[in-house]
């Protein structure tokens, strides 16, 4: 009996969580699957994709790029709405391939190496140790929303350094991540959590750009220039800030691109927009999910924080138990096969993360949460060409958050259910209740 991958292309399906049943089933039944995409959520249909679910296959597409291509269409599952939106994504790092996708990865890359990341420990920890005292504050026990009071702040709090973002702004990176990810969520789609009264003068000006609700309360698009016109706005008038008082940060590194390694005006504003949103969701989602795996596992929980030397492997572990961000889209240039199955020129090919991260081909029991598992090539981070830029940076703030938290708490529980993100494409957290008592 053939199994119906249809609920993988609806994100009202993950609020739920993510159907690990349902992509065990079709990694059985083969390496690949077709997914239709019917009109769902306000947008149109499209032309359906491949899916694929294996570990070895989504390692070996995703190493090919003159065969499977970050730009032909870009890589978000559904097509742009218009060409001109298309040519525009194009202008990103993220949807270019080789060469072209070197040219700008290259000078932002010494940003993120383990020494340029070891630079940033000492701050990294004293914020993670900042928050959780906060959090804590001066009771023997309590509640709070981890999501929320803790796996928010430290990524942007980190940005904003390696950014060059002011601090008082930072909640404006946390907004912007919620529209675009969180877009097909009406909790997310209109978020305004940043007060415009303790930004500074740019960050106002830029929320005198910000799109406005229609009638029946939906933002545009932010997939579109348009959608997100107060990021633009504050991306040009941050890189003015830059070019007065250029820093270290990346932002200053980017407009320091002379000759043929000068960024274009719209290659700088989605280098922005890069940095600002998927730099801050794949982490900020990490440490609730990490937390979750804990919290399902509450033995190994007990283990790290007796054995705090098992954050060497501990890291790794939750974040493939987790997966943070669950699938990725190629683009077929030329009629190829996927483990035997043939697919033709243009076809959308999208890898799952999901899936592979739990792969039993390549993950003894996958489904348990092992803190000692080595070797452990999970593939949160990507693979090939594109991977990650702040896999370092990502791994330190989860160790550092919860090295502080372990160390200061003799319990945590559940104070509440979780309450995950509708989208098929982050593996979202909104709210994470937790109940602690210190040691």
């Amino acid at each position: 009996m053939s199994v119906d991958p249809g609920p993988l292309v609806d994100p009202r399906t993950f609020v739920d969580g993510v159907p690990y049943d349902l992509l065990a089933a079709l990694r059985a039944a083969g390496p690949v699957v077709w997914v239709e995409e019917p009109p769902l959520l306000g947008l149109p249909g499209g032309p359906g994709f491949w899916l694929v679910l294996r570990h070895a296959d989504v390692t070996e597409m995703l190493r090919q790029p003159r065969l499977f291509s970050s730009w032909l269409g870009a890589t978000q599952i559904r097509d742009p709405a218009t060409p001109g939106d298309l040519d525009y994504a194009r202008r990103m790092m993220l949807n270019m391939d080789p060469p072209e996708h070197g040219r700008l990865r290259r000078p932002v890359a010494r940003s993120f190496t383990p020494r340029a990341v070891a630079a940033l420990e000492a701050s990294i920890r004293a914020n993670a140790t900042a928050l959780v005292e906060r959090a804590l504050g001066d009771a023997d026990e309590g509640t709070c929303d981890f999501a929320r009071d803790l796996a928010a702040d430290l990524p942007l709090l980190t940005l904003a350094d390696v950014l060059g973002v002011p601090e008082p702004d930072r909640w404006l990176l946390y907004d912007w991540s919620n529209r675009v990810i969180g877009f097909q969520d009406p909790d997310h789609a209109v978020s305004a959590a940043f007060d415009a009264r303790a930004g500074t003068d740019a960050a106002r000006e830029a929320l005198r750009h910000r799109p406005a609700p229609d009638a029946d309360g939906r933002m545009p698009d932010p997939r579109t220039r348009a959608g997100m016109a107060d990021l633009y706005a504050y991306a040009h008038l941050l890189a003015g800030s830059k070019r007065r008082c250029p820093g270290q940060d990346v932002m200053s590194v980017l407009l320091a691109q002379h000759g043929d390694d000068r960024l274009s005006v719209e290659e700088f504003e989605n280098m922005f927009w890069l940095f600002a949103v998927a730099g801050n969701e794949t982490i900020r989602n990490g440490l609730p999910g990490a937390m979750i795996a804990l919290l399902e596992h509450p033995a190994q929980m007990a283990r790290l924080r007796r054995e705090p030397a098992l954050f060497d492997t501990a890291v790794d572990e939750l974040l493939r138990w987790w997966t943070p961000v669950m699938v990725f889209r190629r683009t077929a240039t030329a009629d190829t096969t996927i483990g035997g199955v043939p697919v033709r020129a243009g076809d959308k090919v999208v890898v799952s993360f999901a899936s592979a991260n739990r792969d039993e081909r390549v993950f003894a029991d996958p489904d348990r949460l092992d803190l000692t598992r080595r070797p452990n090539p999970h593939l949160v981070f990507g693979h090939g060409p594109h991977f990650c830029l702040g896999a370092h940076l990502a791994r330190f703030q989860l160790r550092a958050l919860f090295e502080a938290l372990l160390a200061r708490t003799a319990d945590i529980a559940y104070a509440g259910p979780p309450g995950y993100l509708r989208s098929n494409f982050q593996r979202g957290v909104k709210h994470l209740p937790i109940r602690w008592r210190r040691r």
